[in-house]
């Protein structure tokens, strides 16, 4: 790829990094929108669950209406014999229903073969015997069972039912109702089959109506809707319970409502079936006519046993212009169909529901709006999170898209429990969520890009801690500071301008990495924030950007430690040294340390700046470094800084100094070793230094010469016995002033 090529993938990687938090929620959030209009069967699945929640939260209260179900259960099974029944005392069972006052009798079974009980099938099972001979005459002579049904059913008002298929066959459901259409014809919207299994032509003329009774379940295999009309070739037919209405209410057909029709808003759209008026009631379906189904909890009075019905002395008013549904509840006939409610329930209490929702007007509706309110709720409350998550973060806009889903939830619980509509609740739902999560996944994934930038860029030339700080609050990086109580230490090398002349630049620059990286290191180790690198200088602070009560202690650590570490550097470099025959020059180093107030943070002009300190007590610091060569030490900390560390660090009283630029004097220590650590040397030495230096300050010059010359038998070369020594050996012989207070006054820096 040439270098235009890369370049504008370059380019075009770093506007897709820069809109990625408004790129990809946005195509989460229009592939969501797309999968509900598309209505994949998983999303539709999904939706369906919920509505199954809710029904299931809410379930239809059972209200008596004139609907029965007549329940050929296993007790029934046990009194009356197995099934199939002969046919004879199906017909008892229809003229019983008669008598009791049914207004229509539905069967929820199919009677397709005849009935192997009636004479003329068994007189074919008879041997041919002369003995049989009279008696197969006569019983020749007795009525066909299916005849005797048929007969029963043409005195009442039965409704048989047929099941239609998917294997092709030439069987075509007899139709007793007529059909009126308004708007487009339904057969476009209803899927068709191509067979079925209907009754014998015999029982099914005698029927006054003809219903089918196949449900279609969804994926999971729950019956949530109920088909009101089927397709068979050209044909158009009821289903069973809305026949069997209209039976009950001897009305001749249906009214059927599409797309087109007066009243029915499709602004120019095919949107399918909507409503089915049967007599004097209307049932609004989908476009596919199916009903969707409200169903009641369990409802004894809803079903009767059916031996019962035989039994002496039964109730009249309980089936008394009723419509009677004649199905099976018993395991053994696997007539079971599972519901929201129930995941056994009997097929035929899913006729019976169907018929008492049209009765009493108690319907679940999916209006033609819903799927453009929800799709409209997803996009406004989903761009309204895009907009807003750059804005507002994350934390802020948590409670938004909370109550964005809590409002979804709220909603379509309300629409159901006071309306019976079926809103759906989850994709809603699911677009806020992926929208909120994946602007915030981006948002978090881009900060921590850009702490990584942080840390890539300045972690070399900051403190870690100071990084952190930075990658954590991106926003301290601006002017301004604050007052706060911190440790500063300053240090350099002794006779630095003559040991670089042994170097040349690139040596010399190798030289100061390989010093300044360790004692980086320890002063980091000890919580430090380095503040710059001034040549061989090291300028560093305790106690900011981030708190540490124990500053002063950490900064007296740090300076023994880092001490003791160019020891095993000196040693290095007279090795180094002696290998390439050049002359060994140790190196000393001389630091200062002050605690006091100051003014952190990020000084300098909007163009650059620095995060630093600015106050006498950082100059402090760096007069006390300079003032080791008047002391001939290497480590001097202020009376403030061995005040606060006394009880980690093992140190002695220097005097008391009057630095450069300061007109009042301060007392300054020498840190000499950790507590508990003091060499032996010391622990012989350091009380005839203090013993030396209490005579000092007594005017009692003589003894303080005796005292300082003992310790200078242990030391010979230390710096602060022998100028006690010079200077008391001078004012032996010529006494100080009567004001004299023992102040040393440097006059260089």
């Amino acid at each position: 790829m040439d270098q235009a090529g890369v370049g504008w993938l370059r380019k075009a990687r770093a506007v897709l990094l820069r809109w990625a938090h408004l790129v990809f929620p946005l195509l989460l959030l229009f592939f969501v929108v797309w999968m509900r209009v598309a209505e994949w069967g998983w999303a539709e699945w999904i939706q369906h669950k919920a509505f199954d929640t809710l029904q299931a939260l809410r379930p239809r209260a059972y209200e008596p209406v004139p609907v029965r179900v007549v329940d050929i259960d296993d007790e029934t099974l046990a009194r009356l014999g197995q099934w199939p029944w002969p046919r004879t005392l199906v017909a008892r069972l229809v003229r019983r229903l008669q008598e009791l006052g049914a207004s229509a009798i539905a069967f929820d079974a199919v009677f397709a073969e005849p009935d192997r009980t009636s004479p003329a099938r068994i007189l074919s099972l008879w041997p041919d015997t002369p003995e049989l001979q009279d008696l197969k005459g006569r019983t020749r002579r007795l009525p066909d069972h299916d005849q005797i049904l048929a007969r029963a059913i043409a005195e009442a008002r039965v409704v048989t039912g047929f099941v239609l298929t998917g294997e092709p066959n030439e069987v075509f459901p007899l139709s007793k109702a007529s059909f009126a259409f308004a708007g487009d014809g339904p057969l476009a919207y209803l899927d068709g089959y191509p067979g079925a299994v209907a009754n014998l032509p015999a029982i099914e003329r005698a029927a006054s109506g003809n219903g089918g009774f196949g449900f279609l379940p969804e994926r999971d295999g729950i019956i949530r809707r109920a088909p009101l009309l089927f397709r068979r070739g050209e044909a158009l037919l009821p289903a069973l319970a809305p026949e069997a209405l209209r039976v009950a209410q001897g009305a001749s057909g249906y009214s059927v409502k599409s797309s087109g029709a007066s009243g029915e808003t499709s602004f120019g759209a095919h949107t399918g079936i909507s409503r089915v008026k049967i007599g004097s009631y209307v049932a609004p379906t989908d476009a596919k006519g199916r009903l969707w189904l409200y169903y009641t909890g369990s409802a004894p009075e809803r079903t009767l046993p059916a031996w019962k019905v035989f039994e002496r002395g039964f109730d009249r008013g309980r089936l008394e212009g009723a419509i009677a549904f004649v199905g099976t509840s018993a395991a053994g006939l696997k007539d079971l169909r599972a519901t929201p409610l129930n995941p056994a329930a009997a097929g035929v209490e899913v006729h019976a529901n169907v018929a008492e929702q049209i009765l009493l007007g108690s319907f679940l509706r999916r209006p033609d709006w819903a799927l453009g309110a929800e799709v409209l709720y997803m996009l406004l409350l989903g761009l309204g999170l895009l907009i807003l998550l750059p804005r507002l973060g994350a934390a802020w806009c948590a409670p938004l898209a909370l109550a964005g889903i809590g409002t979804a939830l709220a909603l379509s619980w309300h629409a159901f429990a006071s309306w019976s509509y079926l809103l759906d609740p989850v994709f809603p739902c699911l677009a806020v969520l992926l929208v909120y999560m994946s602007s915030s996944l981006i948002s978090y994934l881009k900060t921590e890009a850009e702490k990584r930038h942080v840390k890539g860029a300045f972690g070399r030339y900051m403190s870690p801690v100071l990084v952190e700080q930075l990658a954590r609050h991106p926003e301290k990086l601006r002017l301004g500071g604050e007052f706060r109580s911190m440790t500063f230490h300053f240090c350099d090398i002794q006779g630095f301008t003559t040991i670089s002349e042994f170097y040349d630049p690139q040596g010399l620059t190798r030289f100061l990495n390989r010093f300044l990286t360790p004692m980086t290191d320890i002063l980091l180790k000890h919580k430090a924030t380095i503040d710059k690198y001034i040549g061989d200088c090291i300028m560093a602070y305790w106690n900011a950007p981030l708190d540490d009560p124990e500053h002063a202690q950490n900064a007296c650590l740090a300076v023994l430690e880092m001490h003791e570490r160019l020891g095993g550097l000196n040693e290095e470099w007279r090795r180094e040294a002696e290998a390439a025959g050049r002359k060994y020059h140790p190196i000393r180093l001389r630091t200062g340390l002050n605690t006091g107030d100051c003014i952190v943070g990020n000084m300098g002009s909007d163009q650059r700046f620095d995060y630093s300190v600015l106050g006498d007590d950082v100059n402090l610091a760096s007069r006390l470094e300079g003032a080791n060569k008047f002391f001939g030490t290497f480590i001097m900390a202020s009376e403030a800084t061995y005040g606060l560390a006394r009880g980690v660090v093992e140190a002695r009283e220097l005097g008391r100094v009057r630095v450069v630029g300061k007109a009042v004097p301060i007392k300054v220590y020498n840190l000499l070793a950790r507590r508990g650590e003091l060499s032996e040397e010391w622990k012989l030495a350091l009380p005839f230094y203090e013993k030396g230096l209490e005579h000092y300050y007594k005017r009692d010059f003589e003894q303080a010469i005796l005292c300082f010359k003992e310790a200078l038998k242990i030391f010979p070369e230390d710096g602060p016995s022998d100028l006690y020594l010079k200077t008391s050996q001078d004012y032996a012989a010529i006494p100080p002033a009567e004001d004299w207070e023992g102040v040393f006054n440097l006059s260089a820096k």
